[in-house]
C-alpha cells in the first residue's frame, strides 16, 4: 500500500511542477493592450505608470495623419475603438509600416507623457482585410472564380496554366508571364 501512496505523491508532484510551467509560461508570455480610454484613466489613479512602457490599441483617427518636414516625427490621433470621443495623440519618431493608413488600426508601444500625447517607440498595424474571404458572388462553387475575379471563371489565374502555354515556352509568346 505505501508503494501505492509514493507513486500517487509523485504523480501529484510532477502534475503541480507541470502545471505551474505552464501557467508561468503563459503569464509570461501574455500581451494585454490598453485601450486610450484605459490608459487615461490608469494614469490619472497611478500618475508613476507614465514612467513604464505601456502597449496601447485604437483606431487611427482619418485626416489627423501628420509628417514633419524638419525632422522625422509623425503625428496623428488615435480613437478608442469603445468610445471614440476618447482620442489620444501619438508622436513616433521612426519610419512608419507600409501597412499604415489613415484608418489602420494600430497597436503600439511607448509611454504615455500626459496631456494626450503618447510617445511611441514602435507603431504596429493590423492588416484584418488581407485575410477576409472573397465575396461569395464571386466564387462559383466549382472551385473557379467568376468574371468579377481577376482573370475571369476559366479555371485559372490571370491566363497562367492551360490555354496560355508554358511558363517560359517562347512558341506560345506566354514567356513565363500573364497571359
Amino acid at each position: 500500500m505505501s508503494r501505492d501512496r509514493r507513486f500517487f505523491a509523485g504523480l501529484v508532484g510532477v502534475a503541480a511542477i507541470v502545471t505551474w510551467l505552464v501557467w508561468t509560461g503563459i503569464s509570461d508570455t501574455m500581451v494585454y493592450y490598453l485601450t486610450p480610454a484605459e490608459l487615461m484613466e490608469r494614469a490619472e489613479s497611478a500618475p508613476e505608470m507614465m514612467e513604464q512602457g505601456v502597449k496601447v490599441s485604437g483606431d487611427v483617427l482619418p485626416g489627423s495623419y501628420a509628417p514633419s518636414s524638419d525632422e522625422l516625427l509623425h503625428t496623428f490621433v488615435v480613437l478608442d475603438p469603445d468610445d471614440p470621443e476618447i482620442q489620444l495623440t501619438v508622436h513616433f519618431r521612426h519610419p512608419l509600416p507600409d501597412t499604415f493608413t489613415d484608418e489602420a488600426e494600430v497597436v503600439m508601444e511607448g509611454r504615455y507623457a500626459g496631456n494626450g500625447v503618447f510617445e511611441a517607440t514602435e507603431v504596429l498595424t493590423k492588416c484584418g482585410s488581407r485575410y477576409e474571404a472573397l465575396p461569395e458572388e464571386m466564387y462559383d462553387g466549382a472551385g473557379d472564380y467568376g468574371d468579377g475575379y481577376p482573370g475571369g471563371g476559366d479555371g485559372g489565374y490571370g491566363g497562367y496554366g492551360e490555354g496560355a502555354g508554358e511558363y517560359g515556352d517562347p512558341e506560345s509568346g506566354a514567356g513565363g508571364g500573364p497571359g
